[in-house]
């Protein structure tokens, strides 16, 4: 069976040197193939090094350790959902794509029966460990570990410490201060026991992860366990919440979904008078100067926060059909990134065209779904 390292990093690629060091001391199996998870603006600080001053190799030859397959196409870089490398993982935007890749990753290696898996959390941001540790439970198998990596705190963040070498060797202290002999480190591998949720989840529930986000996989399971789905609605937060996932929505998309909802099974009818009844601008506006005042968004409809304060609506113009369909687009696309298909569903805006008319409504209303607006 094939021994798999696979590793985060972030801006201390030493977490490596550090972990093969410690599964080599530990006496575990040492691993045939190494891959690591990163961002582009981490890669380059592990590239140079690992390769081109060479403490892996020097790693290597020092102990005397098995040959292990990596080169830099065994590095894997996080990529947002159009295939394009994050440089950071700083954003909330970022934080998603990496929850996704890290699913995606492990459940791929997962895949494989003749493999076993050793998951080192030391390295990258803590979101990153959270998420990676989360993959592990979803789809761990009995032969994969999980694991963390520790120094002695006067070696922790030493830029010139890889791994404590077999000779007295002195490099610079942590924040540049005084010099420390790397010989001397203690290094412990420290194994972390973790739920392996994989056999309890249903093969054909399993098997169709591989295509959903990091979110629609928890929704997954949540709603696979859940009888009643019940819809959250939280006004002050802008967010949608369902089996477990918040879906975050801005001002004037969630006016228009409670705007909407209000209306319904039957909804709302654009058909070639629509345009003409400002009562929809007026109903809609009125939900929305509850939650913000964008004059942006007012003047899109003729009018003024002040003036419709003030129920001075003698410039306000009907609501355009170019409104509504690009609204329930994007709204649309948010619930089907985060919750799987069977849940989107049952909560994302639907449109029905006869004729001349089309017909917009939340699928909420109709279907067996609590709603509860806070």
């Amino acid at each position: 069976m094939k021994n798999i390292l696979l590793a985060t990093t972030g801006a201390s690629p030493q977490v490596l040197t550090e972990t093969l060091f410690a599964i080599h001391q530990s006496g575990k199996p040492f691993p045939d193939e190494v891959f690591v998870i990163t961002t582009q603006s981490a890669k380059v600080s592990l590239m140079n090094g690992l390769f081109r001053d060479g403490h892996l190799q020097a790693l290597i030859n020092e102990y005397d350790l098995p040959p292990v397959v990596f080169d830099e196409s065994h590095i894997w870089l996080i990529e947002d959902h159009e295939g394009n490398p994050i440089d950071d993982a700083k954003s909330v935007e970022d934080q998603t794509y990496m929850a996704d890749f890290i699913t995606r990753k492990v459940f791929s290696l997962t895949q494989d029966g003749n493999c076993a898996i050793h998951a080192s959390l030391a390295g990258g941001r803590k979101t990153m460990a959270f998420y990676f540790g989360y993959a592990m439970s979803l789809f761990g198998r009995e032969q994969d570990t999980l694991s963390h990596v520790f120094v002695d705190d006067e070696y922790e963040f030493v830029r010139d410490f890889w791994y404590p070498t077999k000779e007295p060797k002195w490099v610079t202290g942590k924040n540049g201060q005084g010099e420390v002999d790397v010989s001397k480190a203690t290094v412990t591998l420290a194994e972390i026991p973790f739920v392996r949720m994989r056999n309890s989840i249903d093969k054909p529930l399993l098997n169709s992860m591989m295509n959903y986000s990091f979110s629609q996989a928890v929704g997954l399971l949540n709603a696979s366990h859940s009888e009643e789905l019940t819809l959250n609605v939280d006004i002050s937060a802008k967010t949608l919440e369902v089996v477990g996932v918040e879906i975050a929505l801005t001002h004037k998309e969630l006016a228009f979904y409670l705007w909407l909802f209000d209306k319904g099974v039957q909804g709302v009818v654009v058909d070639r008078y629509f345009e003409d009844d400002p009562e929809h601008s007026i109903s809609f506006l009125a939900v929305y100067s509850e939650m913000a005042t964008d004059p942006r968004v007012f003047e899109s409809f003729g009018s003024t926060p002040e003036d419709f304060a003030e129920g001075d609506h003698h410039s306000l113009k009907g609501m355009q059909k170019e409104f509504l369909q690009p609204l329930k687009s994007t709204i649309n696309k948010k619930i089907k990134l985060a919750l799987p298909d069977q849940t989107a569903s049952t909560i994302e805006i639907m449109s029905q065209k006869k004729g001349a008319q089309t017909r917009y409504w939340v699928n909420a209303c109709p279907s067996e779904v609590t709603v509860k607006i806070v």
